[in-house]
């Protein structure tokens, strides 16, 4: 059974990268807006340059055709040194993948081509690291994928069935193969009001019928350029968890500060809790999708503006 489970790893790994050449080389990165701050912490120039030329044409071509020919040795060849360096890469992917989420929440990975525009998430850092494992585990196997597939039986066919449903679940790609690319989820269920949690009301999503087929190849626009009004920031503060946790602390409805940054506007609230004067700071992201509020208790003075970011203004 251990042997079964080392000869499916292969076939499983030559799949994954043999897909993700597909993808590489059929759909195209959108290009994305590079932030030089996340969070109001500057992101370090390396890894603007990293991230920026992941949606270089050239890089992400050059990327697919390395997969492709680590996935056709994977089919063709036992040897140590091919599922050696299937492991490195996998495991270069999972420190990426990683390092994108804490880094560059608004980023995809790029795992998939322009399927994997989505931000990277847990799902993805999930994703990567079981794949690393399943390249590790198939250091042991003593067959070339095209032999496995040749003496291959129902028990082997069982394991890949299940693995690859796993890897399924885990992979957000999946939602942008099955429904509409550059469609807002409410009109991808042929609906015509907001799709989700938190949108202002002056961003209403309705296509007219006639619009619709424009609108599906129109690329989403990156949240660090896209025009967020103040409305929606305060719609999607309010309906927040992190509102309601803090609502009691908040000492007046009026803003102290509130300014932009990239794909996050911060909102300051003058706040009181256990007899101390305090300063409430949330974080609304800009994304038109999967919007996120975060939130904390500072001293005051502590939220200043940095140097460079413009006021978002002050509510009338």
């Amino acid at each position: 059974m251990v042997m079964v489970f080392q000869n499916t790893q292969v076939l499983l790994l030559a799949a994954v990268l043999l897909a993700a050449c597909l993808a590489k080389l059929t759909i195209r990165n959108p290009r994305a807006a590079v932030p030089e701050h996340v969070h109001g912490v500057p992101v370090p120039a390396g890894l603007r340059r990293a991230t920026a030329g992941r949606s270089i044409r050239g890089m992400s071509v050059g990327l697919g055709l390395g997969e492709g020919v680590l996935g056709l040795a994977l089919l063709v060849t036992s040897h140590l040194s091919v599922r050696i360096a299937t492991m490195v890469a996998f495991a270069a992917a999972t420190w990426v993948v990683g390092e994108l989420r804490v880094r560059r929440p608004d980023a995809g990975c790029g795992c998939f081509g322009g399927l994997s525009s989505k931000p990277a998430g847990r799902r993805s850092v999930l994703r990567a690291m079981l794949f690393t494992a399943a390249a590790i585990a198939s250091l042991g196997a003593p067959h070339a994928g095209l032999d496995v597939l040749r003496t291959g039986h129902a028990r082997m066919g069982l394991v890949l069935v299940v693995e690859l449903a796993l890897f399924a679940a885990l992979s957000p790609e999946l939602s942008a193969l099955l429904l509409p690319r550059g469609l807002p989820r409410a009109l991808r269920r042929g609906g015509g009001g907001s799709g989700h949690r938190g949108a202002g009301q002056g961003e209403r999503q309705d296509v007219p019928r006639g619009a619709r087929r424009g609108v599906r190849h129109r690329p989403v626009v990156p949240c660090a350029r896209r025009r967020s009004p103040l409305a929606e920031t305060y719609a999607t503060l309010y309906d927040s968890p992190a509102w309601a946790a803090h609502e009691n602390t908040i000492a007046s409805a009026v803003p102290l500060d509130v300014w932009r940054e990239g794909c996050w506007r911060f909102v300051v609230f003058q706040a009181r809790a256990d007899g101390r004067d305090l300063e409430a700071v949330f974080a609304v992201s800009t994304s038109q999708y999967d919007r996120t509020v975060r939130a904390a208790l500072v001293g005051p003075g502590s939220a200043e503006r940095p140097a460079g970011a413009a006021p978002s203004g002050r509510p009338s």
